[in-house]
């Protein structure tokens, strides 16, 4: 029943999706989560222990003496005592406590107060994950160890002319998956960052664009084609699941035909618990550009929470968006659209890999070999293509030219 004033039949608030949303441990979406490498830390941010919450556990990051990373439970397994007061050593860290030592992989090296020729070293573990780093980020392995995957290496990790550089890091107070949701939104970008907001980008995002989607041999893009006079302007973005989305920078103008610009932004939202979400970022930076890495770790405008309150009311960007939809957006409340059948296809993708988990699979993207270098889509183009007779006819012109540029896998 719809009838004016009606909010008081509507203030029943049903709870949100527990397979999609919940990430602790032995939850469906956490066990999924687990099933892949996820970023926990940037080197730079390892001049001491790090103390991090990843999938609603707290562990410790650090560098020892001999450049190695460990990544273990937070809480010493003697009396519990926080390891990022710990001592990193030539091997390992040592608790600050009562001094006992483990090395990256939780084997106890040394229990110093224990009596001379006692064996308790060689009974105590303490909790710890495979860990590597790859381009100054710190990735991690939370899953059952007899699954775990080789390490994907994606072809926008080359970019010729361009270095991959780590980028930003910022957190929102919210689910990981409503942040996701947004890298498959297309339309936002025409009003959130344009018509509604205020111009955030350039001027060509204020067009509303015609809108695609595809599955890919990654996972899926969205494709976005603008027209701009006797031009056409061709955004393709990609998901790679679980929590991976890259794109391009936003500074197109669309007032001349261009060549393919390659993905400059990779990131991963990463669960630290149901209700905050980490970013992090890797860039790839064109030296003509002249950029410290000082600028390139800071947030693009409006992904994190440190304007004003005020100038975020005023003009509300990504991080207003998607945090404010309640810690954890609750899906049976939505009445979704046409332009959420991107969110709809990434939400199908993620219960699709839960599910496979929960009935003893493996989820989609785990299967790449090591070393093998996967396809993905993320670019713009800008094409002279002078409109079609009728607007109709223009519309499937555009849809047509964005299909063009990516190769669409069906996956069985």
């Amino acid at each position: 029943m719809n009838e004016p004033f009606d909010g008081y039949r509507r203030r029943t608030i049903p709870p949100p999706d527990a397979e999609l949303t919940q990430v602790g441990p032995g939850t469906p979406g956490g066990e999924y989560l687990r099933r892949f490498w996820q970023p926990v830390a940037f080197v730079r941010d390892l001049e001491r222990p790090l103390r991090v919450r990843i999938l609603g556990e707290d562990l410790v990051v650090f560098r020892d003496g001999s450049a190695r990373i460990g990544v273990l439970h937070l809480h010493c397994a003697h009396r519990g005592t926080s390891l990022e007061f710990g001592i990193p050593l030539d091997r390992g860290i040592r608790c600050c406590y009562h001094g006992w030592a483990f090395d990256v992989d939780g084997r106890c090296l040394e229990t110093p107060g224990e009596p001379r020729g006692s064996r308790l070293k060689e009974r105590v573990w303490q909790g710890a994950y495979p860990a590597m780093e790859f381009t100054g980020l710190v990735f991690a392995y939370l899953g059952p160890p007899e699954r775990r995957p080789a390490f994907p290496i994606f072809d926008s990790y080359d970019v010729p002319g361009h270095r991959l550089m780590p980028a930003a890091k910022f957190t929102l107070p919210c689910n990981w998956l409503q942040v996701k949701d947004n890298s498959m939104d297309p339309v936002h970008t025409a009003f959130l960052h344009a018509l509604s907001s205020g111009y955030q980008f350039t001027e060509a995002f204020g067009v509303v664009p015609e809108l695609d989607w595809a599955l890919t041999e990654a996972g899926m893009a969205y494709i976005a084609t603008r027209r701009a006079g006797d031009l056409v302007w061709i955004r393709v973005c990609d998901f790679i699941p679980p929590n991976i989305h890259q794109f391009t920078r936003e500074i197109e103008e669309a007032t001349a035909p261009k060549p393919t610009s390659r993905p400059v932004i990779i990131r991963w939202a990463v669960p630290d618990d149901d209700t905050h979400t980490t970013n992090f970022e890797l860039a790839q930076v064109d030296p003509a550009w002249g950029f410290t890495p000082e600028q390139v770790a800071l947030p693009g405008f409006g992904q994190s929470g440190d304007r004003p309150y005020a100038e975020r009311q005023r003009h509300p960007a990504d991080f207003d968006a998607q945090s404010s939809q309640r810690p954890v957006a609750v899906h049976a409340l939505e009445h979704l659209a046409s332009t959420d059948r991107g969110v709809i296809m990434l939400r199908g993708i993620v219960r699709d890999g839960i599910r496979a988990v929960a009935s003893g699979g493996d989820p989609f993207g785990t299967h790449w070999r090591e070393g093998q270098v996967i396809p993905t889509f993320t670019q713009d183009l800008v094409l002279h293509r002078p409109a079609a007779s009728t607007p109709e006819d223009d519309r499937r012109l555009l849809r047509a030219e964005g299909r063009r540029v990516i190769v669409a896998v069906e996956r069985a």
